[in-house]
């Protein structure tokens, strides 16, 4: 009976909203008004374990639970390519990197190229983008632009509004973010002209600096370390060769020890942080320090004064990669309460105003994250931890509230899936496929039984994670990494093995699955027309 009205409704939707509208005498139709809104929130590197929808192991995200609570769940959402302007682009392409053209952090992307929200501005939608945005060049249908420059900064952020760079925002940047957002949809409100938002945090970003709210107490908080925190990557030679391990953080940039600018080793990983000109800006926290208000840098100061003196009773001893799991823990959870406080905010505004049951709201991230897990912070590789991404997706009128669905879903999929609720046109080209048919509770027979998966970003450049593909099922997952030195493939039974611990590529009782999980790859690179 759900999915029958669930049907009839968005019938009934599409049919009001015939084609786009030409006129702002036509925008201003009661047609135009009941077409749904739009809000898609993002965070940047959060993972689904950080979310308490998913479990509550590790933190509490109430807030982000409203959205689970009031739509669907996701369980098995995955990315293409698992880094944040390669995620992004993806996002609003719905292509892969290798059509869309943003392969890694460091290529250009081009803004002139197709995106939803362009399609969804001409369909006759106001759209925003609200937060970080991380792709340089400002894509094309964006009416209001107030964006983060590059990473942005999580003190006193500078923005840029449509063009024009504003003077730092003082205050902390989740909340700030925020406070735009809410400015941009009273002004919605006051309209019958449908909108779009990209909402999109900076947090939990590294280096994770939480709000001075969110300082006391935050040390005294413990976290169970993950089983694979001391990984020896046995089997795993490009794992063992990448530069993500916590033993390996910045003392100062990362777990906010002042005054120590290098590792305790200058010949592990890190070095390559500190041989970049880039990041040699930003490696130690004194200087961002710099940039908070007399205020701001007092409510930190009995905060780093704690966490120098804990440092310099754990340095050097066997209890010093748990204190750096715990130190990474606190700031990175409190990061997302940031995220989570303020999106209170946004869903209690749109309660309020009468605006929640004709609102799309979709939460998800750029990629997930490593939480410790074979000893990481950071992404990249095709590894569960980086590979899925929390998605929760809330619309009263069409998802039935608690639900939950199991089905394999990309990134890719968001920009048909967002066209055809708003009744616009979906181009052929697009790679993703619409989830309206499992919004509805009805997910299609012939839904994708594996994800394909490709990371390119070279070897010398920032965490030395090697250039890989692969393609994951239900149970297995085969990954081929192609980066010269490291040429080989790995394959994971996820159902007996689901922290990828063993390699089982030379494991004779699974030379069918290899051979089947080849020929995917190969079938899916046809499919998708990947080249090299």
């Amino acid at each position: 009976m759900h999915y029958f009205i669930s049907s009839l409704l968005l019938a009934l939707l599409l049919c009001t909203c015939g084609p786009a509208p030409e006129t702002d005498e036509q925008l201003s139709g009661s047609a135009t008004a009941r077409r749904p809104n739009i809000i898609f929130i993002m965070s940047d590197d959060h993972a689904q374990r950080a979310i308490s929808a998913y479990t509550d192991e590790l933190t509490e995200t109430p807030n982000l639970d409203r959205i689970a609570d009031g739509g669907m769940l996701f369980r098995n959402s995955f990315v293409t390519n698992s880094i944040c302007a390669p995620s992004r682009a993806a996002i609003l392409t719905g292509k892969y990197s290798h059509l869309n053209g943003k392969i890694d952090n460091l290529s250009p992307f081009n803004p002139d190229q197709w995106t939803f929200p362009e399609a969804l501005h001409e369909a006759g939608y106001r759209t925003s983008l609200i937060g970080k945005h991380h792709l340089q060049a400002i894509p094309r249908g964006i009416d209001e632009f107030r964006g983060l420059i590059g990473q942005g900064s999580y003190y006193n952020p500078v923005f840029v509004h449509n063009g024009d760079t504003l003077p730092p925002a003082e205050g902390y940047t989740s909340t700030v973010i925020t406070d735009y957002a809410l400015e941009e949809l009273r002004r919605n409100a006051a309209s019958d002209q449908p909108f779009m938002m990209l909402y999109w945090h900076k947090a939990p970003h590294r280096n994770w600096m939480p709000d001075t709210s969110d300082l006391a107490g935050l040390l005294d908080k413990r976290y169970p370390e993950p089983a694979t925190l001391r990984d020896e990557y046995a089997g795993r030679p490009a794992a063992a060769h990448a530069d993500m391990r916590i033993a390996d953080m910045f003392t100062s940039h990362d777990l906010k020890v002042t005054g120590e600018y290098q590792n305790p080793d200058p010949g592990t990983g890190g070095a390559t942080f500190i041989q970049n000109p880039n990041f040699d800006q930003v490696k130690n926290f004194d200087r961002q320090l710099g940039r908070m208000t007399p205020g701001q840098r007092a409510a930190w100061e009995p905060f780093l004064k704690r966490v120098g003196e804990e440092w310099q009773s754990v340095k050097g001893t066997d209890r010093e990669l748990s204190w750096r799991y715990q130190r990474y823990m606190q700031d990175y959870l409190a990061s997302v309460k940031s995220v989570d406080d303020n999106v209170g905010r946004v869903l209690d505004y749109l309660e309020e105003s009468g605006l929640a049951e004709n609102t799309i709201v979709i939460y998800t991230s750029d990629q997930g994250f490593y939480l410790g897990e074979h000893g990481w912070y950071d992404k990249r590789f095709m590894y569960e931890e980086s590979h899925r991404t929390p998605l929760m997706i809330r619309y009263p009128p069409l998802i039935e509230a608690g639900s939950s669905t199991e089905a394999m879903t990309l990134n890719i999929d968001l920009a048909p899936t967002l066209l055809q609720l708003a009744g616009a046109v979906v181009p052929d080209e697009l790679q993703g496929r619409s989830l309206l048919p499992i919004l509805q509770g009805d997910t299609p027979e012939d839904w994708r039984d594996y994800v394909y998966y490709r990371y390119y970003q070279q070897m010398n450049s920032y965490h030395r994670v090697a250039r890989h593909e692969g393609v994951r099922g239900e149970r297995y997952k085969l990954i081929h990494f192609t980066e010269p030195g490291f040429e080989g493939y790995e394959l994971y039974d996820l159902q007996e093995d689901p922290q990828e611990m063993e390699n089982r590529i030379n494991d004779p009782k699974l030379t069918a699955v290899k051979e089947q999980l080849k020929s995917e790859l190969r079938e899916k690179r046809e499919e998708l027309k990947v080249t090299d």
